[in-house]
């Protein structure tokens, strides 16, 4: 199913490398964009991600685990909701720059195997990349479920992401069962 715009507005060209003005021209915008991390030039989701570590590290000293636990879960609705705004403002699908995704799969990643030491959090960032950016099966499957401009694809956006933190779950809890 595509998405039909009723907009009398001439279509806008697709924006590939947004800018600060960009990040700052609405909320969801700098929401998506991770708070500025989404704009490195080199390597988003891996700046994203990065992000994602530190401001866990910070926000895990002021709240509790089950604070944590709903932070996270707003994080996803609240992002479902930028990231659909913001690739809709970018007219691009699923772009790069959007590293939201990122951010709340990462942070229940980490949610879920504390207390991990620095080693225990680094093997965690490691696999998530992987499965992040190579997109092996079921997380292959979920970068293609959801696509378009609409709600669909705000959540088709973190979709990929959230199976990709599972699939590294599923990884550390074999390798702690063995």
């Amino acid at each position: 199913m595509t998405d039909i715009s009723l907009s009398t507005e001439p279509p806008r060209a697709a924006i590939h490398r947004p800018t600060a003005k960009f990040l700052l021209a609405h909320p969801a915008h700098f929401i998506a964009l991770g708070f500025g991390s989404g704009l490195s030039p080199v390597a988003p989701g891996t700046a994203g991600t990065l992000w994602a570590w530190l401001a866990f590290l910070v926000l895990q000293r002021w709240l509790s685990p089950a604070e944590m636990g709903w932070l996270i879960a707003a994080s996803v609705l609240v992002g479902w909701w930028a990231c659909t705004v913001t690739a809709r403002n970018m007219q691009v699908a699923d772009p790069g720059s959007i590293v939201w995704d990122e951010v709340a799969a990462f942070w229940l990643v980490l949610w879920l195997v504390t207390p991990a030491g620095f080693w225990g959090q680094l093997v965690a960032f490691g696999l998530f990349r992987f499965f992040d950016a190579a997109k092996p099966g079921p997380v292959g499957w979920a970068d293609e479920a959801f696509k378009g401009f609409s709600w669909r694809g705000g959540f088709g956006i973190l979709f990929d992401d959230i199976v990709a933190a599972f699939c590294t779950l599923l990884v550390i809890a074999l390798w702690r069962f063995w």
